[in-house]
């Protein structure tokens, strides 16, 4: 997959989109040379104001172009895993977001009261997801895995050792692969044609504004890549 990376890019038509919107109601910060400007949260981009003028200046942006097909059944499966993953983003953003609620929740707890609240989150989740989880085929399966992995930095199976024990880790690992699906394979689109059109799709939809981004998205790095 090419990534074009562009540096503070100036987009002049933005200009005249917040001129006729007139300006927000928004804090006013000041950079590193002493400039005032207000943050856009829509656009991501800082607003100056100069000589009258606004300039807006982009967060640095990622495109990302579709990837090389190399015939027909690429471009297909391509199009399939998007209407795979338009499915289970929503399900992936609700299980990141109990995920980092229950780190949060367990970061100054100890030993038996850490386990103790664990359990007892599991079985909040598990009447709330658990049939969700596993509904879902085999593909959406593999999605959910890969979006839990890049969002997290850890593989679905380090997830369920820290959470629920090595053991058990093991024989998720287990049952995952006999559905094919391997819960300790890492989420790597430089190395994965799966992973490679995952990514693509992910940044595609995320600029477009299919699918809401999760905080900190944009902070994905490959392992040793950092």
């Amino acid at each position: 997959m090419i990534f074009y990376k562009l540096h503070y890019l100036f987009l002049i038509c933005f200009g005249l989109i917040l001129n006729a919107q007139g300006k927000p109601n928004a804090e006013i910060l000041v950079d590193e040379y002493g400039k005032e400007y207000y943050y856009d949260n829509v656009l991501k981009a800082k607003v100056y104001e100069i000589d009258g003028e606004r300039i807006v200046i982009m967060d640095e942006l990622y495109l990302a172009s579709k990837p090389k097909f190399n015939n027909q059944l690429d471009r297909n499966y391509y199009f399939f895993l998007n209407k795979k993953l338009t499915h289970v983003y929503p399900l992936f953003l609700t299980a990141l977001e109990q995920y980092r609620s229950l780190q949060a929740d367990i970061q100054d707890m100890k030993g038996g009261e850490k386990r103790k609240h664990i359990r007892e989150k599991q079985k909040e989740l598990a009447s709330q997801y658990e049939t969700k989880l596993r509904d879902l085929t085999t593909s959406e399966g593999q999605i959910f895995a890969k979006l839990m992995n890049r969002s997290t930095g850890k593989t679905v199976y380090e997830l369920i050792k820290e959470l629920k024990g090595g053991f058990n880790a093991f024989l998720w690992n287990v049952k995952g692969n006999v559905a094919d699906i391997d819960l300790k394979k890492e989420y790597n689109p430089h190395k994965y044609r799966d992973d490679e059109y995952l990514e693509s799709l992910l940044i595609s939809n995320w600029q477009q504004g299919y699918l809401k981004p999760y905080a900190g998205y944009e902070k994905f790095t490959i392992k040793g890549k950092e």
